[in-house]
């Protein structure tokens, strides 16, 4: 395990003032959402890993707007439970989109693989996006569409 500690900048003009969360339900883990959840219906889904939230300083501006999220961590997590939760959310709702949000390191691509899987097994044909956050907190790779996913 790799472990990288970075410098971090002062804050610009000493104003802090708060920006609203972009949030609006709970739960997000996606062990704990049932596939009917009402934010589902119809919803873009930003399926994200653990980490990507606090490498991702604009995490709720840049991703939360308009999109319902699920979090999950393909190392840490149980993968397999995580693919049959999917499964049943995409068979039980009208998702329109999902985008999967994950970060660089190479574990993190088994959340845009679970999706994958979850979408063939599905029978779906539902637009799939992947982000790539590096652990600077930059984007580092967004697909239009992944290959294979429609």
């Amino acid at each position: 395990m790799r472990i990288a500690q970075f410098d971090r900048k002062a804050g610009g003009s000493g104003k802090h003032e708060r920006s609203p969360s972009m949030l609006g339900y709970w739960p997000v883990q996606l062990a704990l959402v049932p596939p009917s959840a009402p934010f589902l219906e119809g919803a873009n889904l930003l399926l994200v890993s653990d980490c990507v939230p606090f490498a991702y300083a604009d995490f709720h501006r840049d991703f939360l707007n308009g999109r319902s999220v699920l979090v999950a961590c393909p190392k840490l997590d149980d993968i397999r439970a995580h693919l049959q939760k999917l499964v049943s959310i995409l068979r039980a709702s009208t998702i329109r989109s999902i985008t999967v949000a994950r970060m660089e390191v190479p574990c993190c691509s088994g959340l845009t693989a679970m999706a994958k899987q979850a979408l063939e097994t599905s029978g779906k044909e539902i637009p799939l996006k992947e982000v790539i956050v590096g652990i600077r907190g930059n984007i580092i790779g967004a697909d239009a569409q992944i290959q294979g996913s429609s």
